[in-house]
Formats: structure tokens, sequence, C-alpha cells
């Protein structure tokens, strides 16, 4: 679990060193926009990713906390979080902005699948586990 919580801050740091590449990225869905309106639109995706990241490292280490304490409960919430994860993921990989073009930079988009897949091994694990 704990490398999931370390792929999701990954994931969430990734916004704000590549915060060029997504400008680049909304520069090309929106060629009109002036540098003012990239600025926003890179600023409004950072706070984003950083939120669903912040819940993210959240849901990582109240998983863990869970299964420290030996909670059976940790298996459906680990379970509920992959599903809830693998949603926001599939949102930034396949929700289209007003451009007509994908939302979110590509890069950003699959960095957000990389704790899934921690993720859905935790829960592999957790539910294999006898007891």
């Amino acid at each position: 679990m704990y490398v999931g919580a370390a792929l999701t801050v990954l994931a969430t740091l990734f916004a704000f060193i590549d915060r060029a590449g997504l400008a680049e990225h909304i520069r090309a869905g929106y060629p009109a926009y002036q540098t003012a309106e990239i600025d926003s639109a890179v600023m409004a995706y950072t706070v984003i990713l950083a939120v669903v990241g912040a819940l993210g490292l959240i849901g990582w280490l109240g998983s863990a906390w869970l299964v420290r304490l030996g909670k059976g409960s940790a298996r459906w919430v680990a379970s509920g979080l992959l599903v809830i994860a693998a949603c926001v993921a599939l949102t930034g990989l396949t929700v289209q902005d007003t451009s007509g073009g994908v939302g979110l930079a590509p890069m950003l988009g699959w960095l957000q699948v990389l704790p899934c897949l921690a993720g859905l091994a935790a829960v592999v694990l957790l539910w294999s586990e006898r007891g």
C-alpha cells in the first residue's frame, strides 16, 4: 500500500513539475487563448489534481492503517477506493473538453492510472488472504 501512496504522490507532483507540458496541451486545444487564459487553465488543472492526489493519499494511508489493525473492513474500504480511483483515472483519460480533445494532458492522465494498478494488486492480496 505504501507503493501505491508513493505513486499517488509522484502522479500529483508531476502536475506541478510539468506545468509547461500541460500549458502546451491546453494551447494546442485552444490556440486563440491568451497567456493569462492558459495560465488560469493550468492552475485549475493543478489544483484539481492536487486535491485528487491528497484524497488518494488519505485513502492509501487510511487503508494501510485498517490493514495494520487487522480490520476485516480493510478489504471493502480498499475495494471501494479502487473503484473510485479507477473512475477518476478513466475520467482523466477520456473526458473531452470543449475543443473536442481530451481535457487532461495524456501523460498526466496515464500517471493517474499507476496508483490504480498498485490498488488492484493490494485489493487482490487483501481478498486472497485467509481469514
